[in-house]
């Protein structure tokens, strides 16, 4: 087995524990959410032990930037540390990640945690045994297509195509082709990509290139699990459940204050069969939306909510006055607040921007609303040109 836990007896099974997008350092809105992800560590620790996980696997994201605070480092040197004490953890960097720096160390760790973070090694396998046999877990971590269809190409100076899906799919090209050497071998692949009918959230960063984002589930054919990591609503992918995202732990938005956050535990038979269970994180807060007269609000109307974080929409025709002061009274976490009057006369319908917004066309909305009108052809090439542009360059800075 790979942890050795008091009262451990064979299961017929290898127990997975899949996670990831923690995004250690993050705040919603104002608010700092440290405190509450270490309480999520704290409680991730404790299932592992509790339910004697064979494997964790962190799926990517693990910070909420390339240079994360220093309080988000200790935290996750702590809780690797301590997973290491009961089980293996593989873990690999995510889109927000410097992956030179997550992967710091790597080689010189021991076998009890993992960072897999370097796209030419992805078919380098971490070999976890239990009493059935070996399981091949393989690392692929977010993969730019700029950065990497150079080194993943099959012949050299010939590039792979400039999309998520091109080096994506030779990245588990390779890992097909050396899981076949392994006869009898399980396999679970650990990954950071948007796969093809998956749903997105309102807090994820924009991946695309070329203007696409996304990858065709069928490039995971062949593999027993697949741990994704990028999206934050748990979900699987396909009919069969072997490829799943464990989503965010906490939300990070209020699009996201109806999804159920969890993560996966999966238990891999001796045939490679899978078995999932979501169990639910702890909740620090819930994420509620208020809307209402300032009587209204005053009057407990609301009280229900008022440990919660809210955005609070007061609807009075007249601005009331100390608006501010008097709602945070009532709901001291309030992370927004606005005067949205009832009788407002409706306005023509301005289109949200979110994380999942085309930011070309996004820059293409403000081309029309400066000029008149929206970009031609050759304006749009140029759009795509400078945005793509400066998403490389922050990779690249993050990765120095």
């Amino acid at each position: 087995m790979s942890g050795d836990v008091p009262g451990r007896r064979y299961r017929g099974r290898m127990r997975i524990l899949h996670t990831g997008d923690w995004h250690l350092g993050r705040t919603l809105l104002g608010a700092d959410l440290l405190e509450h992800q270490a309480a999520f560590t704290d409680w991730l620790v404790d299932l592992a032990r509790e339910r004697a996980v064979d494997l964790v696997v962190i799926a990517g994201d693990v910070y909420d930037r390339a240079i994360p605070p220093v309080d988000a480092v200790r935290m996750l040197s702590r809780v690797l540390e301590r997973l290491a004490e009961t089980t293996t953890v593989v873990l690999t960097p995510g889109n927000h990640d410097s992956a030179a720096r997550l992967g710091f160390g790597a080689g010189v760790m021991g076998q009890r945690v993992r960072i897999l973070a370097e796209p030419a090694h992805v078919a380098d396998p971490v070999l976890v045994a239990d009493d059935d046999g070996p399981v091949a877990v393989y690392g692929i971590p977010y993969l730019h297509p700029d950065l990497t269809r150079y080194a993943l190409a099959a012949v050299p100076d010939e590039p792979l195509a400039r999309s998520h899906h091109a080096v994506v799919h030779a990245a588990t090209e390779r890992i097909r082709t050396d899981l076949a050497t392994r006869a009898g071998t399980r396999s679970v692949v650990v990954a950071h990509a948007f796969v093809g009918g998956a749903d997105p959230s309102d807090s994820e960063q924009d991946i695309r290139v070329g203007g696409v984002d996304r990858v065709a589930e069928s490039v995971f054919d062949g593999f027993d699990y697949v741990a994704l990591g990028h999206l934050h609503g748990p979900q699987r992918v396909g009919d069969d459940g072997r490829i799943r995202y464990a989503g965010s732990p906490l939300a990070f938005s209020f699009g996201e204050r109806h999804q159920r956050k969890s993560v996966t535990i999966a238990d891999l038979d001796a045939a490679g069969a899978v078995t999932v269970e979501l169990v639910p994180t702890p909740v620090p807060r819930r994420l509620v939306d208020v809307r209402g007269s300032i009587d209204a609000i005053e009057s407990g109307e609301f009280r229900a909510d008022a440990d919660a974080w809210v955005r609070v929409a007061v609807t009075d025709t007249v601005h009331p006055e100390r608006m501010y002061a008097r709602v945070k009274d009532h709901f001291p976490h309030a992370l927004a607040i606005t005067h949205e009057p009832a009788d407002r006369p409706a306005a023509t319908a301005a289109r949200a921007v979110t994380a999942t917004s085309d930011p070309v066309e996004v820059a293409g909305d403000f081309v029309a609303f400066a000029t008149g009108g929206l970009p031609d052809d050759d304006e749009r090439a140029v759009l795509t040109e400078a945005y793509e542009a400066a998403v490389l360059a922050l990779q690249r800075e993050g990765d120095r």
